[in-house]
């Protein structure tokens, strides 16, 4: 029970690109795989729900989600941090 506290979560870095509901952010995670035929490196995008509990992110911050159990229907990530505030438009 006990080591199921310490077990490191797997942290995912993304942006937030929309913050319209309460106490939730959608967060893009932009990364790049390798073509399995040409070899050229392909960009893929991740688009998470999020449940960000103190409303504390806006768009184009930079934050951290990891895992957690279902919050709703599409929603299974939660908000870990705030890494850098973005800038405002």
């Amino acid at each position: 029970m006990e080591q199921d506290k310490n077990k490191k979560l797997k942290a995912q870095t993304g942006v937030v690109i929309s913050s319209s509901g309460d106490k939730t952010i959608k967060v893009a995670i932009d990364y790049k795989v390798r073509h399995p035929r040409y070899g050229k490196y392909v960009k893929r995008r991740i688009q998470l729900l999020v449940h960000d509990q103190k409303n504390q992110a806006a768009v184009n911050d930079i934050v951290a989600v990891v895992p957690s159990r279902p919050l709703s229907k599409t929603k299974s990530w939660r908000l870990l941090e705030v890494v850098e505030k973005g800038i405002e438009n």
